[in-house]
């Protein structure tokens, strides 16, 4: 490793632990998955992503960006078009940052996916 590599490596681990995602998630553990673990000979871990508000890593992504973005940006509010937690990360992540979000949705979207939206903040549209 070179030491411009080292170097990219340490910024990168800073704005990790700098992050403001930390506002929202919290560091979820690791859990060994018995069964699998026992099936293919190894260990196998899970990571509990579950644990998070909306249930799903998609909050990281979802959160991250909309924190990042330019306040000329966040004016206009954003848009998302998810059937799942993608949604759910989005229409957090806006309540959260007071953004304006739409949701929108196929139709098709499971009753239950399509009330989450709200739910944590977005307002649906169905689509399709």
């Amino acid at each position: 490793m070179t030491h411009d590599d080292q170097h990219d490596l340490g910024s990168l681990f800073r704005s990790i632990l700098t992050s403001r995602l930390y506002e929202v998630v919290n560091e979820t553990p690791l859990e060994q998955a018995q069964k699998l673990s026992a099936r293919f000979g190894n260990e196998v871990l899970l990571k509990r992503e579950d644990m998070h508000p909306v249930f799903s890593f998609k909050l990281r992504g979802a959160y991250n960006k909309m924190s990042s973005l330019p306040r000329e940006a966040t004016e206009r509010g954003v848009i998302a078009s998810s059937a799942g937690n993608h949604a759910q990360g989005v229409a957090f992540s806006a309540r959260r940052l007071g953004i304006a979000a739409t949701i929108v949705m196929p139709r098709t979207t499971p009753a239950h996916q399509s009330r989450r939206g709200p739910q944590y903040g977005g307002e649906r549209r169905a689509r399709g």
